[in-house]
């Protein structure tokens, strides 16, 4: 059956439109499938070419050189030293505008700070490196001598040319009798006369005062000396000066420094013991320990720190230990705690046993008895064991 003209489709020509409609759908699809692949490897001409021609040019930059890397770290070296000279510089003024302070408070208004003669700052002191105070006492004039024939140089000409020469100040540190005028002061003066090595201080001497005779040697030594360090030390203690002095010297950068054998010994709660805290209970519980403190036979402070003392010494609390009093004094300071064994050697065979090894030691003393025992007797034999030689002090660089 024919359909009618024009009342519809060929079939042949519906067949056809369909094929060519399946011809263009497929080419489109293809070009667009093509699409990303190009963008793609487009995109990895743009990333790849540039590192390619990176890889292909010469690197400019080199590792530095031996030569370059010393340089670096001497630079880095020189600014770290002018860092802690700086703070040197600025602690002494800050320390230096505090005493004035201080002096003005007193003249102002009859504060007791520096208001004695022997804490007074006085602009024409003589400069020094080191001070050296032994404490001594009365009746310790053989311990004296034997301190002359040994470590200390003997005669007022030698100490003085050791001044001079090396900036090291050696005196014998003691206060007066009870009974001013009377016959221990005298003896001492006509000691004094003989070898013009005493500092004389405003003070009673006593030993359960110890704590503030310490206050007022480190007062008195400021008012007289510039000096860099201030070391106090027992008259029963062998010493070795060049080794002290180069040991101090390690650290003449730093402003405020504690140095000595540090400790922290039980804190005596019962009546008549040696070395009874009468203030225990201020340590916590029975049984507790003392703050860490340098051990009294021998001990050396930065100027920063002995300035503070002279300052501030009518307010600083005194306990029954001078070496516990002293380490008080710094609690809540900015200060450099440095434990030297060094300063706290046995007597022979040990300070000649490190000797013999090259490590001399700076100070020599039993533990058993504070310092050296039977010193007068003794001292000789510990110098001709463990001392270091009677030039080492002239030839020591510091």
């Amino acid at each position: 059956m024919r359909a009618r003209g024009g009342s519809g489709i060929s079939t042949k020509w519906i067949v056809a439109l369909c094929f060519a409609s399946f011809v263009v759908g497929t080419l489109f699809t293809n070009r667009m499938w093509q699409g990303p692949e190009a963008s793609t490897a487009i995109t990895d001409d743009v990333v790849i070419e540039p590192q390619r021609r990176l890889n292909a040019e010469p690197c400019d930059s080199k590792p530095p050189t031996s030569g370059e890397q010393k340089d670096i770290l001497s630079e880095v070296s020189k600014t770290h030293m002018a860092i802690r000279t700086l703070d040197k510089t600025i602690s002494s003024l800050e320390m230096e505008l505090a005493a004035a302070r201080a002096a003005q408070a007193s003249s102002n208004s009859g504060s007791p700070i520096l208001d004695k003669p022997s804490g007074e700052i006085s602009e024409g002191r003589q400069k020094a490196f080191v001070v050296i105070g032994i404490n001594t006492a009365f009746s310790s004039r053989k311990r004296r001598d034997s301190v002359r024939e040994t470590w200390m140089p003997q005669g007022g000409e030698k100490l003085k040319q050791l001044e001079q020469e090396k900036g090291v100040v050696i005196r014998f540190v003691i206060g007066h009798s009870a009974t001013p005028g009377g016959i221990l002061d005298r003896a001492i003066e006509a000691e004094d006369a003989q070898h013009n090595d005493f500092l004389r201080l405003e003070h009673v001497e006593g030993y359960h005062e110890l704590s503030a005779k310490t206050k007022i040697y480190f007062s008195t030594a400021v008012s007289k000396w510039d000096a860099d360090f201030y070391v106090k030390v027992d008259d029963d203690v062998h010493v070795n000066l060049g080794m002290l002095a180069t040991t101090l010297a390690r650290h003449r950068s730093k402003p405020r420094v504690y140095i000595g054998c540090m400790k922290s010994g039980p804190v005596l709660a019962q009546k008549g013991v040696k070395y009874h805290e009468p203030e225990y209970w201020k340590f916590g519980e029975e049984g507790n320990k003392y703050f860490r403190h340098a051990t009294g036979q021998i001990y050396a402070i930065s100027k920063d720190l002995a300035t503070y003392i002279s300052i501030n010494q009518p307010i600083l609390h005194r306990y029954a230990n001078e070496d516990v009093s002293l380490g008080s004094w710094f609690i809540g300071l900015d200060v450099e705690h440095i434990d030297d064994r060094s300063m706290c050697c046995g007597t022979p065979p040990d300070c000649e046993w490190k000797a013999q090894a090259g490590n001399v030691c700076v100070a020599s003393f039993d533990w058993a008895c504070s310092g050296i025992c039977k010193s007068v007797e003794r001292i000789k034999d510990v110098h001709q064991r463990c001392g270091e030689g009677e030039g080492a002090v002239w030839s020591a660089s510091f």
